[in-house]
């Protein structure tokens, strides 16, 4: 029965913590956008256009060339 002196209002103090905690969080915008983070992973990052329109530069070409005169010896 000791145990029910201690325990209960530690409980309640658990329980208030837990509400402000909740009340900050939302004062704070983190239940803004719900859906956002759900759809963006949808969508590419990068423009398809904007990728495909790049010209290969000779460094790159360079490079690719001297990995396969390392691979055919």
């Amino acid at each position: 029965m000791a145990a029910l002196y201690v325990m209960i209002p530690a409980a309640l103090l658990i329980l208030a913590l837990a509400i402000r905690l909740f009340f900050w969080a939302v004062d704070n915008g983190q239940y803004e956008d719900l859906d956002g983070p759900a759809h963006s992973i949808l969508f590419d990052d990068e423009d398809p256009m904007h990728t495909a329109g790049m010209k290969h530069t000779p460094a790159t070409d360079k490079d690719t060339d001297s990995e396969d005169t390392q691979r055919n010896g």
